[in-house]
């Protein structure tokens, strides 16, 4: 956890940095183009962007972070739906959920950007990973028990095939055959989103817009998982305790997915978790392609707009997100391994 933190507290550093030297003002961006001096000096007053830079990342940091120091005021206790911990004159040490400012270009709060796109690309991750996961697994565990066979060297090519074939060209190519040349048979559309209004306003959910997309994203981790799974059974299917439960007449189907498939999965639950970060933080490519209204889509926009907020706290939650994923990973080791465990 201390790792995570660290780790986090680097993200914010190069975030801020980076992003901070991108050209564009934000007062203008903010007010628009047609504004005056005087408003546009009382706008860079109120973001900070009248301090030197090492003073504006400290207020930044303060507004991010869930502890942290503010004048108390019936206006800021507004803005940051802060709790106060400790008075010490006019300031007071409160308990906050991060800050991450508002976008320049709608005057929206990103936190509520960010959860607006967030149940889209959860709804995607999810169904691309439980795709990738029970389709990698078994074709893993099929070429590791039909090792050195016809059927091996086929579930090889196909996960290497999986593998190269970058994700943007696999997704024009999955969108033109399926949702153009066959759309008469599929009935699926070229772009759209898990959660779609109709003319009246009314929400939907648009189960056939999520098929090609999850598909799509799931084939590189599909690939990842299969040949993890396979080289992993191998290894396990080649232990004592695998030779001693079969000439102990367990049956071959039972060692194979009662004991050997378990051992076998910390490899497997590490690829998991990283892809799943991924596709939680944002698939940019795939999101774009098919006009998902997820993180990825909306940071993409955000940066071709300069609305640095948007496009900061899309990145904090990218980060946050692996480092929470990575470290119940770490966790779930000692379940799936209890050898972990006991140490």
């Amino acid at each position: 956890m201390a790792y995570g933190f660290l780790v986090l507290l680097g993200v914010i550093c190069a975030v801020f940095f980076l992003f901070m030297a991108l050209p564009g003002d934000p007062a203008m961006l903010t007010m628009g183009q047609r504004t005056d001096l005087g408003s546009l000096e009382a706008v860079n007053k109120e973001l900070g962007l009248d301090k030197p830079k090492p003073v504006q990342f400290l207020l930044y940091l303060n507004d991010i972070s869930p502890l942290s120091v503010h004048y108390h005021s019936e206006q800021n206790k507004e803005k940051y739906n802060y709790t106060s911990l400790l008075h010490f004159g006019e300031r007071t040490l409160v308990f906050k959920f991060p800050y991450l400012r508002k976008s320049y270009q709608t005057q929206k709060s990103v936190t509520a950007i960010i959860a607006n796109a967030l149940p889209n690309t959860i709804v995607l991750a999810f169904a691309a990973i439980i795709f990738a996961i029970i389709i990698g697994i078994f074709l893993g565990t099929v070429a590791a028990v039909a090792h050195q066979t016809w059927l091996d060297s086929s579930v090889l090519f196909v996960s290497v095939l999986g593998i190269s074939v970058p994700s943007f060209f696999s997704a024009i190519l999955f969108q033109w055959f399926f949702a153009f040349v066959l759309s008469s048979f599929t009935g699926l559309s070229m772009t759209g989103s898990f959660f779609m209004p109709d003319i009246f306003g009314e929400t939907h959910l648009m189960w056939g817009n999520l098929v090609l997309p999850a598909i799509t994203l799931g084939l590189r981790p599909v690939a990842i998982i299969t040949q993890l799974t396979r080289s992993s059974m191998l290894d396990v299917l080649s232990q004592d305790y695998v030779r001693t439960a079969r000439a102990k007449g367990l049956g071959y189907t039972k060692v194979v997915f009662k004991h050997a498939l378990r051992n076998a999965l910390n490899p497997v639950l590490t690829a998991v978790s990283g892809w799943f970060a991924e596709m939680l933080a944002g698939a940019f490519f795939i999101e774009m392609i098919f006009g998902w209204n997820g993180i990825g889509k909306l940071t993409v926009e955000a940066l071709n707009k300069n609305d640095f907020p948007v496009l900061m706290g899309s990145v904090l939650f990218a980060a946050s997100v692996f480092v929470a994923i990575n470290i119940l990973v770490d966790i779930l080791y000692g379940v799936f391994d209890p050898r972990i465990a006991r140490k």
